[in-house]
């Protein structure tokens, strides 16, 4: 049985191989009509074209060519790096896609409940600008505001004005401790790419103040600018209290910009450390989006 089969398919091989030979003579034949212009010979019988010696340059071997290696490396195209990519959410939606991603920027998570998550990208973008020319826009803070309120020591001591003064309580500047610490938690290599990953919503909530040909990484760089110029006093800040709110006794402090009075609340030590990281944070991205 197995020999049956065996010379079955020998016999049909041999007869698409006599097939094959026919058709690629033809081929030729009607090629070479064509190139030399030529009426073509007389038909030939199948016998005769299996005999001509054309089948020969047909089976020929075809010439091998050898490529130097070195070339082959130098032409080769280089490999594409494929990135995966997470798209963007909308303006409107990313809250909630926020939400997922602060969580990776510090290891204090716990801390995280001092940012306000509603809104965020547009409170990012509203207080910072207002930030950048000394203004406090307490309604668009990204952050939660302390639960102490500021306060001062009473003293039996009076201005030439008759003015009660009060002292500085250094103590309260520990109120700001927690807002330190969530600082401190992030890297700013993090923060920066953080940054630049979600800019294209951040440019469009700014468009959307009204800037729609300004880069808001100036504004930001900017409002940091203005916490690193700030100055801090070196003498004890003493204050007065004509009615329910209280006001610096000094006034040309009093005449400070709403930022620049903040900075002071928050206390020399705090201000020192909120420096060395805006410093850093501000040169890293300097870098990544400088031309």
């Amino acid at each position: 049985m197995e020999n049956s089969e065996s010379v079955g398919n020998h016999d049909k091989s041999s007869s698409w191989l006599l097939i094959g030979l026919i058709i690629v003579v033809i081929i030729v034949l009607s090629l070479w009509f064509y190139m030399s212009d030529k009426v073509p010979p007389p038909k030939a019988t199948v016998k005769e074209i299996v005999q001509q010696p054309v089948l020969k340059e047909v089976i020929t071997k075809p010439e091998v060519i050898v490529i130097d290696t070195q070339d082959l490396e130098e032409i080769t195209e280089p490999a594409i790096e494929l990135v995966e990519t997470n798209p963007l959410p909308t303006l409107d939606n990313s809250d909630e896609w926020l939400r997922e991603k602060l969580p990776s920027l510090t290891w204090r998570k716990e801390l995280l409940k001092l940012v306000i998550d509603d809104d965020m990208i547009r409170r990012l973008v509203v207080f910072t600008d207002n930030f950048s020319q000394g203004i406090l826009a307490y309604n668009y803070s990204p952050l939660v505001s302390p639960n102490i309120a500021f306060s001062a020591l009473e003293t039996q001591m009076f201005d030439e004005n008759n003015q009660q003064q009060w002292e500085w309580d250094v103590q309260l500047e520990k109120r700001f401790s927690l807002y330190i610490e969530l600082l401190r938690s992030i890297e700013s290599d993090s923060l920066v790419k953080w940054y630049l990953e979600v800019k294209p919503l951040v440019d469009q909530a700014y468009v959307e103040l009204g800037y729609p040909d300004d880069d808001f990484t100036y504004t930001l760089q900017s409002a940091i600018t203005r916490i690193l110029d700030a100055e801090m006093p070196k003498a004890p800040l003493k204050v007065i209290r004509p009615s329910v709110m209280y006001k610096y006794q000094d006034a040309e402090i009093e005449a400070l910009d709403d930022v620049d009075k903040l900075l002071l609340r928050i206390g020399k030590e705090n201000v020192l450390i909120i420096k060395s990281i805006l410093l850093e944070f501000s040169e890293k991205l300097d870098e990544k989006t400088s031309p």
